[in-house]
């Protein structure tokens, strides 16, 4: 029993990994899941479509690395955060999981920042401003618009503190979903006040606990269904991106990785508590270290929208291809805004909405997607002057994920942002930050670090000299677009609300 599963529960997809500490994955599977957006600004994931994702891909991932269940010390699971999933008195849960990127609870933003403190003693005081993501704006959209839920709402879980449970362990919140709930102070006590505006019950708030800790054994319920052995140790995983980070190698002060997956995430190692009401804090898995961040509502899910909509009734043109074509075509061609579902960090405004300004008879696919790409680099640009301008000193960065596969996309981000990006090789991502906390929970790892020998980097993306300018006057394009549109989009989102 020396190897270690680890869970992603993605936005697109769940991955499973098998690791084997000393050499790193062995196997893996994933499956693909649906982000469902029924009205404009919302974002859901069905519980049950993860759960059946999870009980497929354990026996592929074991399958792949060649070993059975018997040879799995311990499991845990990663996934978004904060995601709200609210449960009844018994563990079953009551409506689809409410996701980090949802925007629908704008009136009860507006109703808190009301009667709660300014917003920089907000942010001093629990690490988290008062945004789309903050669970008790969820909250009080759930006691308003669907009272039948919050009535039986005994108990909260976010999206892998619920997977933990449904395998068999005891209640329980990791602690980046404590901080970016909002929810609770950095010293880890409840924000009475915050509680008390949006009509929470303490009570649902299970414990708090760190990634590395042991709460639970595989039930024998869902050893059955999932392939796993009964009694195998269930152990505090985390939220995807802090975990990405941390499997990347991201470990001292100044290390910082840009991931480009469903969402745009940006992430600095610090020290020291780092706090800013325009970006999100977490804890790093190393106790003492922290990594606050930036986190843009869309990113690689644009890329998908847009993806899906040039490809008509057909099947989806490659991304490859639109590549290809986009390569072709003039940068700044087109300014495109990439809030499809409003934006969060830095700008924490759900009520902002996409736009594409510059098109003319002769705009081709090609000129869209390259500008949905630089649209993203710009996000990311946003939020790199933010580090600059509070005197943090940045390291080469790291990319990873999905996104990151793309040549084009990364030698426009280097650009855009006028610094070099050095890939990670072959990245299992969150997953496997996972399976290494399982590690440090069983003995198997012996500190947070031991995960950096097995990363691996490929040669530096340089920034184009022929193109830094031309980024520069889109940059300065797109701040004044998003500026400019910002009331008609603020029109639109409330006529759609209507």
């Amino acid at each position: 029993m020396s190897l270690l599963v680890g869970i992603d529960l993605g936005t697109t997809g769940t991955k499973v990994v098998v690791v084997d500490p000393g050499v790193g994955v062995i196997g893996s599977a994933t499956l693909p899941c649906t982000l469902s957006s029924v009205n404009p600004g919302w974002a859901e994931a069905d519980t049950e479509q993860w759960w059946d994702n999870v009980c497929a891909a354990i026996p592929q991932a074991l399958a792949s690395a060649g070993v059975t269940a018997t040879d799995i010390s311990a499991v845990a699971a990663s996934g978004m955060v904060p995601a709200v999933i609210p449960l009844d008195a018994d563990g079953a849960v009551l409506r689809a999981a409410i996701l980090q990127s949802d925007a629908r609870a704008s009136r009860e933003i507006d109703a808190l920042a009301a009667v709660l403190p300014p917003e920089s003693e907000l942010v001093a005081r629990t690490g988290s401003a008062l945004t789309q993501q903050s669970v008790a704006p969820t909250l009080l959209w759930l006691q308003r618009n669907e009272p039948e839920v919050w009535a039986r709402t005994a108990s909260l879980a976010g999206s892998y503190d619920w997977l933990a449970r449904r395998l068999g362990a005891r209640p329980h919140i990791e602690h980046n979903w404590a901080i970016e709930s909002g929810l609770f102070e950095l010293s880890g006590e409840l924000a009475a006040d915050v509680l008390s505006a949006a009509g929470i019950r303490g009570a649902i708030l299970p414990p708090v606990e760190r990634p590395g800790t042991v709460v639970g054994e595989v039930s024998r319920t869902a050893a059955e269904a999932t392939g796993l052995k009964a009694g195998t140790a269930i152990v505090v995983g985390g939220a995807d991106h802090v975990l990405s980070a941390y499997a990347a190698g991201l470990s001292e002060p100044g290390d910082w990785l840009v991931k480009l997956g469903g969402a745009g995430d940006v992430l600095v190692v610090t020290d020291e508590v780092f706090v800013d009401s325009r970006l999100y804090l977490d804890a790093h898995p190393n106790p003492g270290m922290w990594m606050p961040n930036g986190c843009m509502a869309t990113s690689g899910s644009l890329l998908r929208w847009l993806q899906t909509t040039v490809s008509g009734d057909g099947p989806p043109i490659d991304l490859m291809q639109l590549d290809a074509e986009a390569e072709g075509r003039d940068p700044v061609s087109l300014v495109m805004l990439p809030y499809f579902l409003g934006e969060k960090s830095p700008l924490h405004d759900p009520l902002l909405r996409g736009a594409v300004v510059g098109l003319h008879l002769g705009t081709t696919r090609g000129d869209l997607h390259r500008a949905a790409l630089e649209a993203i680099a710009y996000g990311f640009r946003q939020h790199v002057d933010v580090f600059a301008a509070r005197g943090v000193v940045l390291n080469a960065a790291k990319v990873t994920n999905g996104g990151s596969k793309s040549t084009l996309w990364k030698h426009i981000l280097a650009s855009v942002l006028q610094r070099p990006l050095i890939p990670v090789l072959g990245h299992p991502g969150a997953s496997s930050g996972a399976a290494f906390a399982a590690g440090i929970g069983v003995g198997l790892v012996p500190n947070w670090t031991a995960v950096n020998s097995l990363v691996r980097l490929g040669d530096p993306i340089e920034p184009d000299p022929a193109h830094v300018d031309t980024y520069n006057e889109g940059y300065e394009m797109f701040q004044e677009l998003t500026s400019g549109l910002a009331p008609i989009s603020h029109r639109l989102a409330l006529r759609g609300r209507k």
